[in-house]
């Protein structure tokens, strides 16, 4: 690496970064926050899926979890159901106004990406998806999870 190149690793952290910042202001018009759109995604995802799976899915502590889905629970966003085997296993699903707020969510993240890879051509933006594919793949991230949880 030349001394006057930061290199790849920096270079991915400062864009995540950036945009990470730049999604979060564009969510927050929607009253969100990056980590309530996921919660929403992979609820949206994985319908019926436990608070506790949940967590693992994305890598957070159980009890932030329940945090989140208080608060999406609160807003009418989604809704709990105890499990017929297990009562103490609260199984989640969104409701009509969660799917909508997700989907208006999911065009925001649209319009975003567009903004972000605004530079590049359709065939650099394919190639850059593909590498960076690539390398999550084999630093074994679990796919659609945000945090530093790794596949199991």
């Amino acid at each position: 690496m030349a001394a006057d190149s930061p290199g790849i690793a920096f270079l991915l952290s400062q864009l995540g970064a950036h945009a990470a910042t730049q999604f979060g202001a564009r969510v927050e018009e929607l009253g969100l926050t990056p980590p309530l759109v996921g919660v929403l995604r992979m609820i949206s995802v994985r319908p019926g899926l436990s608070q506790q799976q949940l967590a693992g899915e994305l890598g957070l502590l159980p009890s932030k979890v329940v945090a989140f889905v208080d608060d999406l629970e609160r807003r009418g966003l989604v809704t709990r159901t105890r499990g017929t085997r297990d009562r103490r296993v609260q199984h989640l699903a969104l409701t009509a106004e969660g799917t909508e707020l997700l989907g208006e969510a999911l065009e925001v993240a649209a319009r975003h990406e567009d903004a972000f890879c605004l530079a590049l051509t359709p065939e650099e933006r394919a190639q850059l998806q593909a590498l960076l594919e690539h390398l999550a793949r084999s630093h074994e991230l679990t796919p659609g999870a945000h945090g530093h949880r790794r596949m199991r």
